[in-house]
């Protein structure tokens, strides 16, 4: 298979410089940042350009779409990214009522500050909270489950928020700001990772070769779920990922004049079924993988 480097993957239009410039600017009006992780790749969903520019503020890390992770990788997840100046937690913004568990989290890691106010008679003072994350992790569901209202525009694509939008709620003042990828995928393992889950656009990738390496992923770590799903045998199962994608073809009957399988098809239909969790709940890295922290790529080269 092809090397899917930075070089080969690569979606950084010019409002992605532009939110990184608004990141550094706004950071030092905030009181807090809130960190919206994909909970089935943690690591990979991390931007480095973003941790780089809130290192100074306290970070609550989210880790958003939970339903559709492994809840044992989660829960060592959440202890990983959990440290003197962070927090972490395991949420599903598409459930009702999932976001309200973030507000005493918030509570915490801002008593200190909300203890000052009180003794200057600020009380009242409303917390101001940048919102960030990677392209399609859910920040705009998020939003709106946190708000108990449809503030923000939803969709199961990248690239829907352009702009930053401070948010008025009760008690605070949340700064939404635009999905935002970096420019060079060092780790070509990262790219493709984001790839999987749609931060993405579809439309830039060779969907064959994103399946194959998904294949890949899920016959290492669930490979029952695979065979299960499938109806592989255990012969078709061992074979490699191009082979593989074939035998899932036919075994859903995708053909093209003349009988030959249908890969295009099938491989659309097995990254589809990935992120809609078809699959059941799956996780692709664990924090044990990384000898660093995971807010660098240090870890994974």
């Amino acid at each position: 298979m092809s090397d899917l480097s930075g070089s080969a993957i690569q979606w950084f239009p010019g409002h992605m410089t532009k939110t990184l410039r608004l990141m550094e600017k706004e950071i030092k009006n905030v009181d807090l940042v809130l960190v919206l992780l994909d909970a089935r790749i943690p690591h990979s969903s991390q931007n480095p350009e973003i941790e780089r520019i809130c290192r100074t503020k306290p970070r609550l890390y989210l880790l958003n779409k939970a339903d559709l992770a492994d809840p044992a990788v989660t829960r060592r997840w959440q202890s990983a990214l959990t440290g003197e100046e962070t927090a972490c937690i395991a949420l599903s913004s598409k459930k009702a009522g999932a976001a309200g568990a973030v507000k005493p989290q918030i509570d915490k890691a801002l008593a200190p500050l909300l203890a000052r106010r009180k003794e200057k008679g600020m009380q009242g003072a409303r917390t101001r909270i940048m919102l960030v994350g990677i392209p399609n992790v859910g920040k705009s569901t998020f939003i709106n489950n946190f708000a108990k209202a449809k503030l923000a525009k939803a969709a199961d694509k990248p690239g829907v928020t352009r702009g930053k939008q401070w948010i008025s709620l009760p008690g605070y003042e949340l700064l939404d700001m635009p999905g935002v990828l970096w420019k060079k995928f060092e780790d070509p393992t990262i790219a493709t990772n984001l790839a999987f889950i749609g931060s993405i656009k579809d439309d830039l990738l060779d969907m064959e070769e994103i399946a194959m390496r998904l294949l890949e992923q899920v016959k290492l770590l669930y490979p029952e779920r695979l065979a299960e799903r499938y109806k592989l045998k255990p012969e078709q199962l061992e074979k490699q990922e191009y082979e593989l994608l074939g035998e899932i073809a036919k075994n859903r009957g995708m053909r093209i004049s003349g009988g030959e399988v249908d890969l295009e098809r099938a491989a659309i239909m097995v990254v589809d079924e990935f992120r809609g969790c078809k699959l059941g709940p799956v996780s692709l890295e664990r924090p044990e993988d990384f000898s660093s922290a995971p807010a660098s790529q240090e870890g994974n080269e």
